[in-house]
C-alpha cells in the first residue's frame, strides 16, 4: 500500500546492544543481510515491513522507507511539492529505493518492491 512504512533503518555505535535492545523490546529477530562488506541486520516486523540495524557514529535518527507503486512518479511528486530526491537506487532482486527530503527538510526514503531490480 502507498505511503506504508516498510522498513526502519536503525544506525548504531554498538550493534550487539542495538540488536539485545529491539530483540528484547519487541522479540524482533534479527539475520545477517548476507551484503558484503558490511553488518546490516534485519528483522521481519510484519509480512510487509522490516526493520534493520547498520553500524554507523550517526546515530539518532532513523531511516524511514515508505512503499510506493511507482518511485520515478513519486520523485516527480516529491520535487513538486518542495522537497528534494535522489535518483532512485537498486537493491538487487528486490527493489529501489529513493533518498528524499520533504518540504522541511526532514529525510526519508521511497521504496518500491520489484524482484527485477539489478
Amino acid at each position: 500500500m502507498a505511503g506504508e512504512v516498510v522498513h526502519v533503518e536503525f544506525p548504531s555505535s554498538d550493534i550487539e546492544r542495538a540488536q539485545r535492545f529491539w530483540s528484547g523490546l519487541f522479540g524482533w529477530s534479527f539475520q545477517d543481510s548476507g551484503m558484503p562488506g558490511m553488518d546490516y541486520r534485519m528483522a521481519p516486523v510484519s509480512d510487509s515491513s522490516g526493520a534493520a540495524l547498520m553500524e554507523s557514529s550517526d546515530t539518532g535518527h532513523p531511516s524511514f522507507y515508505f512503499a510506493t507503486d511507482d518511485i520515478d512518479a513519486s520523485l516527480v511528486t516529491v520535487r513538486e511539492l518542495g522537497g528534494s530526491g535522489d535518483d532512485k537506487q537498486p537493491v538487487p532482486g528486490h527493489g529501489w529505493f529513493a533518498a528524499c527530503k520533504d518540504s522541511e527538510g526532514n529525510a526519508f526514503h521511497l521504496w518500491q518492491g520489484d524482484g527485477s531490480a539489478a
